[in-house]
Order: C-alpha cells, then structure tokens, then sequence
C-alpha cells in the first residue's frame, strides 16, 4: 500500500496520455486499429522506477479544435480513468461520418474548426398542376345522369334507348324521380310527336313496372304525371288512354294467367299489383276541377281477386293477400260510399278457402291475419274523442295534483276525503291563532314588532367569558 503513495502525481497519467487521445498517431503513442490486448500488452513500454516525493506534472498539451483530414477519431466506451498506472483503456471503436457527409460538406483546417456550418437548401420543385386542366374522373365512374338528362335524347340512336335509360336509373335512385322527372317530361314532350313514338313509350314503362317488382310503384307515379304533362293527344288517345287499353289487353286473359304455369302466373301478379298502385296514384280531374280515381281500375280490381280467389294456389292467395293490403281500406270506403259489400263478400270468400281449400298452413295464417287486419279497421288509428272537461266524475286522476293537509292530530287529508269541508276550515281556525307566521314557520312580522324589539345582542357574561377562553386557547394552539 506504501508504495502506491510514493508514486509521484501525474507519473501514470503522462505515460499513457497517448493511449487516450488521438489513438493511431505517432504523437499519442497508440496502436492502430484491430490491434488485441496480447499485442497491446507486448508493446507495453517497462516500468519506471518510482520517484520519490512529488514531481512537477509535465505541461499538458493543448487540445487539437479539429482532428486532421483523413484521421480517425476513436472514442473509448467508457469514460473512466484506469484504475491502475499503466493500465490500458478499454477496447475503442472508430467513428467514421458517412461518405455523404462528407461530399457534401467541405473539410475544415484547425483555424476555420470555428466556422457557422453551411445549410444545404433542397430544391424546390415546380408543379405540373394547371387551373385549366380536364376534370378527372376514376375508371368506371359514369357522370351524374342529370347532366346527360338535360342534354336532351338527340344524344340517344333512339327514343327507347333514352326512355330504357331513364327507367333503369329510376329503379336505381328512386330518389331523384322529384328532381329529374320534370326534365324528362320537357324532353319527352319534345321527341314523342307520333302515335308510334307514344304507344313505344307506353309499352316501355309498363314493361319495366311488371317486370321489376320494384318498380310498380313508381311506374305508378311516372304514369300519373305524364298523363298530366305531355301535350301530345293523337287520335288514338293520350297517354292515359293507351296505358289503360294495355292494362285492359291483359286484363282480358286473368282466368287462363291464374291457371297457367309458374311463369305465366308470375307474370299476372306482377301486373295485379301495378294496377293496384295505379288505382292508388293515377289521378283523374274531373271538369269542376275534383281529383278522382279512375272507377274503372276498382272494377277491375274487384274482378282479379274473383279470379284468384277461384284458383285457390299458395302463389295465387298471397298475391291476393298483397293487394288487400295495399287497396283493401281504400276499396271498402269506395264501396261503402256507394252502398255496395264488395269487401263483406272477400271476407267471406277467404273465410270459406281457409276452412276448404288446400293451401299450405302459412298460406291459411297469412288469410287468417289479414282478416284480423280487416276487423281492425286496416290498422286505421280512430280519431280521438271530444273534449270533456274533467271532473271528479269522469276522472280518476281529478285530485292527483291536489295539495295534501294534516289535521291536529297529523292525519293527512286532501280534498278526495268526505270531510275535506270541515277539517279544511278547523285548520284555518287554527292558523289565526298565530297570524304572524305561515304553515312552514316563516316569520311574517314586520319591523317594529314589540317582542322582538326587547331583544338583544349582548351575550351573557358566562357566555362571553367562556368565548374569550376559547379564543385564547385555539390562540395558543396555533403558536405552538
């Protein structure tokens, strides 16, 4: 232990001020690069005699601002000092600056090591993009039909293919029949001059409203408002005319349509249905300006469920079930208007297929429910009743908001009770005893009252004694 204070300050450090700083150079002393600790430790240069008493350190070298071009710059792991003199750093590592770094940046001598760093300003680039350029449209995307409708169908090779096209986007975006049919009128009225261009007209929509169920009800509307907004009346017949002779050319051949094939049938409901739409949305004015519907469609109407009530099929009685349901409460109030029991008759006509026919069990439900629906008025809700003002007689709930009293003895009554007369005025008897205050206790007097005149606000001495005690404690309490 003595002999490690005989080392004079500084004697480690010079001897391996090279190893630390600058590692590599002739200056330092170091080792290159890759070199182990078995060759470190060869080169390692002999002891030197201890020195006695203290020597003056050597003077220390002035720290490099820059390290030179093309040096290495090693930077120890740890920054610890050896424990030992003559002991070795830890293992380094060099640094090196990434070869872009350096291209881009200029090397510095010793004296401009102060230099500001210059700033590398990126280029700007300059956009293509003009004000002036076409509209982009993604691949498969088909401008607003709006757009194409308001061009008019000279666009089209032909009236049907304008029409089809009209149609289909209908069936598509049955919202925008308010916004767009009043253009395709305006068209219309335009293209359709001749009795063929009108009767193709009429074929296409009743086509694509039989055979798109979908489309019924709004084949419906679009048949109610060009029958009021094309100006083209031929000699055949206008446009309601024509659609009602194509209605009635099927109507004619119900009974062999509910008897025939699967497809047959299928396409006999389709055209049930419509012409129950029809019958709910064309309207008809009449010459003191009355709107009504056509009464021809309400004997039609009542003639197809005759025939599909006659030919007793599950796919016969549901579309029969459908069209009561969407004409049955509009029916009965045009039959009761003329006094006839069309609908009596129907009841008991599907009354006497569920109790006979042989129609599937969710078939006879379906019948079953829509009877119950019948009685019911068609689900109609029944206006509400006269105003009778309430009283105790008419109405239970007369005395829910009625204040509650209590008696003397604290027997809650209110005025429901028999007695509510007598024991309401005891009560008031008893609050002119204390005319000065109200049920709950509120002082009502005013100033000058003589009791409260005789009072006041000194304390008495105890009381004032035992406050003053009380403050000088909690005084007390709070120095300490």
């Amino acid at each position: 232990m003595s002999d490690g204070f005989d080392r004079a300050p500084g004697a480690g450090r010079g001897r391996s001020r090279g190893l630390g700083r600058g590692g590599g150079g002739p200056e330092g002393g170091g080792f290159p690069n890759g070199a182990g600790p078995a060759e470190r430790a060869r080169h390692q240069p002999p002891p030197q005699p201890k020195a006695p008493g203290f020597l003056q350190p050597p003077p220390l070298r002035q720290p490099r601002t820059a390290p030179p071009p093309g040096a290495q710059c090693e930077v120890p792991v740890s920054p610890q000092r050896p424990s030992r003199p003559g002991a070795l750093p830890e293992q380094t590592r060099p640094l090196r600056a990434p070869p872009s770094s350096q291209d881009k940046i200029p090397q510095q001598n010793s004296e401009s090591a102060m230099a500001k760093p210059q700033v590398v300003v990126a280029p700007v680039l300059m956009s293509k993009l003009s004000v002036n350029a076409p509209e982009f449209y993604p691949s498969g995307y088909s401008s607003n039909y709006t757009e194409s409708y308001e061009d008019g169908c000279e666009d089209y090779p032909t009236l049907s293919e304008y029409v089809q096209d009209f149609l289909n986007h209908l069936t598509e975006q049955p919202g925008s029949f308010e916004t767009e049919i009043e253009q395709f009128a305006e068209t219309l009225n335009g293209c359709v001059t001749t009795d063929d261009a009108l009767q193709e007209l009429v074929e296409l929509i009743y086509q694509q409203a039989t055979s798109i169920p979908n489309f019924s009800y709004m084949g419906a509307r679009l048949c109610n408002y060009l029958s009021h907004h094309l100006t083209i009346s031929p000699q055949s017949g206008n446009f309601r005319q024509l659609l009602l002779q194509r209605c009635r050319t099927e109507y004619e051949v119900k009974d062999q349509a509910a008897k025939g094939d699967e497809v047959t049938r299928k396409r006999f409901h389709a055209f049930v249905l419509f012409l129950g739409e029809l019958y709910l949305n064309l309207e008809i004015k009449g010459t003191n300006g009355q709107v009504t519907r056509a009464d021809i469609l309400q004997v039609g109407l009542r003639e197809l469920l005759n025939a599909l009530f006659s030919n007793p099929m599950d796919d016969n009685l549901i579309c029969a079930v459908k069209l009561l349901k969407l004409t049955g409460s509009v029916l009965e109030d045009a039959w009761k208007e003329k006094g006839k029991i069309d609908m009596e008759e129907i009841i008991q006509r599907i009354e006497n297929v569920v109790l006979d026919a042989n129609c599937s069990r969710d078939v006879k439900q379906m019948l079953l429910k829509l009877v119950e629906l019948r009685s019911s008025n068609w689900g109609r809700v029944h206006a509400t009743s006269t105003y009778r003002e309430a009283t105790p007689e008419n109405d239970p709930n007369y005395f829910m908001n009625e204040p509650t009293f209590y008696t003397s003895d604290g027997v809650p009554f209110t005025a429901a009770d028999p007695d509510y007369q007598e024991k309401y005025q005891e009560l008031l008897e008893r609050e002119d005893f204390f005319p000065d205050y109200e049920e709950n206790g509120t002082d009502l007097s005013g100033a000058g009252d003589p009791y409260l005149d005789d009072i006041d606000d000194e304390m008495d001495p105890e009381i004032e004694e035992a406050y003053e005690k009380f403050c000088l404690e909690s005084e007390r309490k709070r120095k300490q």
